[in-house]
């Protein structure tokens, strides 16, 4: 079915009574990366994945000349162009299969293109106004020179929950939209894995954790800095950056502010770490806020030799202690990285 048979969001939508199976929305604009950007990501999560930030440490490890981007930023850049669907989001509930194809250097531009795999509206209740839940895939390409799309930089799909326009439309939809599946096959990986020399990552003391055991990293972090990320990626969902609309009347931080931080985390406690290949689930159980205090916690579930380095699964589980004093789960993690 041709996008000229879908009503063309308005401004402030697309809400979920807008949406329809197949429908491929207009993609936000193209974003180049570079120093700046850079720059402003580093100040708000902190992440000290060496080989985003030191250029002749990118170049020994990758053979090749240029910065690189953070592999996080790039997953930011795409999920914040991706919000041209959420505009409306309640909350978003997972990611899954997160795959990234190719790094990025700064310099290069991003352009994401969103498509509506699954719908499935949510019962009624009159605590709360009518939601719905919507499948959404995203495909983000660098772009060529000449403005065409180039080799694909990530692939992926999440599920965010939307309000209704019409709160008393009703839509019939029922899809099955799955879930995602945590357990982490690395042997899938591999074809993701960079051809790099992972000399140059090895510490002068081996890193060389338990596989299986958890471990908490003893440095805590304090979200700040929310609407700055969303305005950095040019995430337009109201919900976190206007707080009349989140939770409680409180602005909701957005979930890969979290990510961030937990990334960042995961760089300090394996520090041979040379990059992030993907995301092969991501659960939000419940909300963060920013001024939450959060902890992290690691836990090393398989690793394979992989070229000159190895892959590595990982979990990492994050807690939110709240200002009441209360904590709770907010993510749980699990991801692939390649380094030393």
């Amino acid at each position: 079915m041709s996008d000229a048979s879908f009503p063309r969001p308005t401004p402030d939508g697309p809400y979920f009574d807008d949406l329809r199976i197949g429908q491929v929305l207009d993609p936000a604009p193209a974003t180049t990366i570079g120093p700046g950007e850079a720059a402003a990501y580093q100040a708000i999560c902190g992440d000290p994945l060496a080989t985003s930030l030191s250029h002749p440490l990118a170049e020994a490890v990758t053979g090749q000349p240029g910065a690189l981007v953070n592999p996080a930023l790039v997953l930011h850049v795409s999920i914040g162009q991706s919000t041209v669907a959420t505009r409306q989001v309640i909350a978003n509930l997972f990611y899954r299969g997160v795959a990234l194809h190719r790094p990025v250097r700064h310099g290069e531009t991003l352009r994401s293109t969103v498509t509506i795999q699954g719908l499935r509206e949510l019962s009624r209740r009159e605590d709360r106004p009518a939601r719905g839940l919507a499948l959404l895939g995203i495909h983000t390409t660098c772009v060529n020179p000449n403005g065409s799309d180039g080799p694909t930089v990530a692939d992926y799909e999440r599920c965010a929950m939307l309000r209704f326009r019409d709160p008393e439309a009703t839509t019939g939809h029922n899809d099955d939209l799955g879930a995602a599946d945590p357990e982490v096959d690395l042997e899938a990986w591999h074809g993701l894995a960079p051809t790099w020399d992972a000399a140059p990552l090895r510490p002068p003391r081996p890193v060389d954790p338990p596989s299986g055991q958890r471990r908490t990293d003893p440095l805590r972090d304090t979200v700040t800095n929310a609407p700055e990320l969303a305005r950095l990626t040019q995430n337009l969902a109201g919900v976190h950056r206007d707080r009349a609309l989140g939770p409680g009347g409180r602005r909701l931080v957005y979930g890969g502010h979290t990510i961030g931080l937990a990334q960042a985390s995961l760089c300090r406690m394996l520090p041979d770490t040379g990059t992030v290949l993907g995301w092969q689930s991501c659960d939000h159980p419940a909300p963060v806020f920013e001024e939450d205090v959060l902890s992290f916690h690691h836990t090393v579930l398989d690793e394979r030799p992989s070229g000159s380095g190895r892959l590595r699964a990982v979990r990492v589980e994050v807690d939110a202690e709240r200002s009441d004093g209360s904590t709770d789960e907010v993510l749980d993690w699990r991801l692939v990285t390649w380094g030393a």
